[in-house]
């Protein structure tokens, strides 16, 4: 289970899928619209709440292993990854999920290890090309 309670006071304490980075994210329903907040060193991203319950839900409708993919806004996200889902005109917000422009992408890096956190999903953590699965 993750550490911390997910608000601003108490966020989760992450771990990047390969384990190399840590990061804190926190749920602030204040904001609008209301977002994840994931705070790596100095940046900030943000993601759709609705995140969560849509990638999960994606997740258990694929029904296997799926590779994370994680790649910056500026770059192409590779077909059939939670990071090309995660920008995607198929997905349920028909498109990003991150939500400041500049700092959308990484989708694939920072919400996966937030799902498993939850409970919700199994991540792998080798040094890259890293999948998970729905729980």
């Amino acid at each position: 289970m993750a550490k911390g309670s997910g608000t601003k006071q108490d966020p989760w304490q992450l771990k990047t899928p390969s384990g190399t980075s840590d990061y804190s994210m926190y749920r602030d329903e204040t904001l609008e619209p209301p977002a994840i907040v994931c705070q790596v060193g100095s940046t900030q991203l943000r993601y759709q709440v609705r995140a969560i319950e849509d990638l999960h839900a994606m997740l258990k409708k694929h029904g296997d292993w799926m590779p994370l993919g994680s790649a910056d806004e500026q770059k192409p996200a590779q077909s059939g990854t939670v990071e090309a889902w995660g920008r995607s005109e198929d997905n349920p917000v028909k498109g990003w999920y991150g939500i400041k422009k500049g700092y959308r992408g990484r989708f694939g890096m920072y919400m996966p290890p937030l799902l498993e956190a939850l409970g919700l999903a199994e991540v792998e953590h080798n040094p890259k090309n890293n999948r998970m699965r729905a729980l």
